[in-house]
């Protein structure tokens, strides 16, 4: 097996690096109820989702 023949330098090592980071999801609001979602997912607060109610969500007392 090949090993490497010279170190590389922390400026090398951390230019490859650079790409690793978060990422913030995109949100976007409900066309039903307005309340802020994420993209592809059901509305946590009405249910709908593409204009159909997958579920009830539950009342909060």
């Amino acid at each position: 097996m090949p090993n490497p023949t010279h170190r590389n330098s922390r400026t090398r090592r951390d230019k490859r690096r650079t790409h690793y980071k978060l990422e913030t999801p995109s949100f976007g609001s409900c066309p039903n109820c307005g309340s802020p979602k994420l993209q592809h997912t059901a509305c946590a607060s009405c249910g709908f989702y593409k204009g159909r109610s997958m579920f009830q969500p539950k009342v909060q007392a």
